[in-house]
């Protein structure tokens, strides 16, 4: 008998002989090569053989079971069932469904090689035009205010330096060191959408888009399927139950479980799972505090919820409307910065001036927050690196580039409203409503102030104002005062200034930590314990380690 296979349904695959048709119903799963599980039809096709006459019922049964084609134990069973009930021979049963199987292992394998070289063709190979644009680009001067100028003409309004952090930190998931990041903001003021669109600056082939994730999901991908993406989580809500294997994806670069399955002859058996990073996070989430454990792995980042902002936002959509956006100028930039993160090539970085860095006192959990600040300078040197010179430890070989004092400087200049914030009792959103409630205050001239008084003239929902209120009053920012007459309780800010001098407190640790850099670096010259030399063959690209 000549086995027949149809596959022009995938989600009814069918084998005919001259007796039996069998359709594997659902199609099958092109993961786990050690079982082949489907739910099969088995049903009589042709009615003129002679021994359907005394019975010609039979041709109208049809036999539907689930299975494991590797079980032997299950297929020995159905054969059996199939040639009692559809009286056929079981040897030329059990014949048919080895050659189903053999016939589905060739097509699951065939499957996966197609679903492979689809993927690889995903991966876009720059034209040398593309290539020379984008390593003209790496080498221009003030890199880093060129490429925040181009994000901007990219299309996103505003938020001149979160979406420069952002990008820096999605340009991390090349490194050894990934950092990671969330955006934190109320409803509605465009975390998602700054992410997004930061994100449409990275190709494809680099990331992966999440809105729901399971418990489980992550240990599901391939070993190596993670490693250097940036994966993007739309709502941090959404994915509540798979919070642990991401903080280990982060600190440890690994996840690893271990479960129990049945093997081909229905063995219990344990294997591991695992799977390698490392990655870059990015999420959003409107609940800083829920996820204090994430947070403080991360960069946190919060928007800009300033009426300005609102504007230049709203501005921008008019125009949009109005058909006076040019679309082109907007694809051209997401472009070519595109093509700049496919040029940037694997190479490690050397901090020459590390041991001489310190983050300022006052912030809060300082191991992390030092590591994530030494790192975050080293990816400001990795995008440079077309503009360093390449050198080579002449002990080990290994070929680096080495941060400048001009980095550190900047990495200072960005990270002082991040470490502001590592550093601050209160959480972003109650800071920028303890901000603003000065604001106003001052400008009204006022010192006392109540629930209700509040809602009204800043527009938030009285049960946002008494849990802000709550919050600061725990933090002792402000005080419960009785009225003596009315019997009446109102608010009153216990000090204005805490903010502003702990912002001053920040910036000017950074800026005498780097005054000292600056004095020191013709000893630490003298000093540097690397033994290095230049390699000149290397000058023209960035080697990939």
């Amino acid at each position: 008998m000549d086995l027949k296979l149809n596959i022009s349904n995938p989600e009814a695959i069918t084998y005919r002989t001259e007796e039996i048709a069998y359709t594997i119903l659902g199609g099958i799963r092109l993961e786990g090569l050690d079982r082949l599980r489907v739910t099969i039809k088995v049903e009589v096709v042709n009615r003129k053989f002679q021994h359907y006459l005394n019975n010609p019922d039979i041709a109208a049964l049809a036999i539907r079971q689930n299975l494991d084609l590797y079980s032997i134990t299950q297929t020995e069973k159905l054969a059996r069932l199939i040639a009692d009930r559809l009286e056929v021979g079981v040897t030329a049963v059990s014949k048919d469904l080895s050659d189903i199987t053999n016939e589905l292992e060739k097509y699951r394998l065939q499957q996966i090689e197609q679903q492979q070289q689809e993927q690889s063709k995903t991966i876009k190979p720059l034209t040398e035009q593309e290539r020379n644009a984008a390593t003209a680009f790496l080498q221009s001067k003030n890199l880093l205010q060129a490429t925040n100028e181009l994000i901007g003409k990219s299309g996103i309004v505003g938020e001149e330096l979160n979406r420069l952090i952002a990008w820096l930190i999605f340009t991390s998931r090349k490194t050894n060191k990934p950092l990671h990041i969330i955006s934190m903001g109320s409803s509605g003021t465009g975390k998602s959408h700054l992410q997004e669109k930061v994100s449409e600056l990275i190709p494809d082939e680099d990331k992966i888009e999440i809105t729901a994730l399971t418990e489980n999901a992550f240990y599901y991908f391939d070993k190596a399927e993670l490693g250097h993406k940036l994966i993007l989580i739309e709502d941090l809500d959404g994915i509540w139950s798979a919070l642990y294997p991401l903080r280990e994806l982060q600190s440890k670069q690994r996840i690893s479980k271990t479960v129990t399955i049945k093997d081909k002859n229905g063995n219990t058996k344990t294997i591991h799972l695992k799977v390698y990073g490392p990655v870059c996070i990015a999420g959003c989430t409107t609940k800083e505090s829920i996820y204090e454990d994430n947070a403080n792995r991360c960069f946190l980042i919060n928007l800009d919820e300033t009426s300005e902002q609102d504007e230049r936002i709203m501005h921008y959509q008019r125009k949009l409307s109005a058909g006076k956006i040019n679309s082109d100028e907007e694809t051209k930039a997401k472009q070519l910065l595109q093509n700049v993160q496919r040029t940037l090539q694997p190479v490690t970085v050397i901090n020459p001036y590390a041991e001489l860095l310190q983050i300022p006192k006052e912030v809060f959990k300082q191991r992390r927050t030092n590591a994530h600040y030494l790192a975050f300078i080293e990816v400001i040197t990795f995008y440079k690196q077309y503009q360093r010179e390449q050198k080579v430890h002449e002990d080990t070989g290994e070929v680096f580039i080495e941060t400048t004092i001009e980095d550190i400087a900047e990495a200072n200049e960005l990270l002082k409203q991040i470490l502001l914030r590592k550093s601050d009792e209160l959480n972003g959103a109650t800071r920028n409503y303890f901000e603003q409630l000065k604001q106003m205050l001052a400008a009204t001239q006022q010192s006392a102030f109540t629930n209700t008084s509040i809602r009204n003239q800043l527009r938030i929902p009285v049960s946002s104002v008494k849990r802000y209120h709550a919050a600061l009053l725990a933090s002792g920012m402000i005080r419960k005062v009785e009225n003596r007459n009315t019997r009446a309780f109102y608010y009153e800010i216990v000090t204005a200034e805490e903010y502003v001098q702990l912002q001053s407190s920040i910036s000017t640790a950074l800026d005498e930590a780097l005054q000292r850099l600056n004095s020191s670096t013709t000893a630490q010259t003298k000093n540097e314990p690397r033994k290095t030399k230049q390699i000149k063959a290397l000058e023209a690209q960035p080697t990939t380690v």
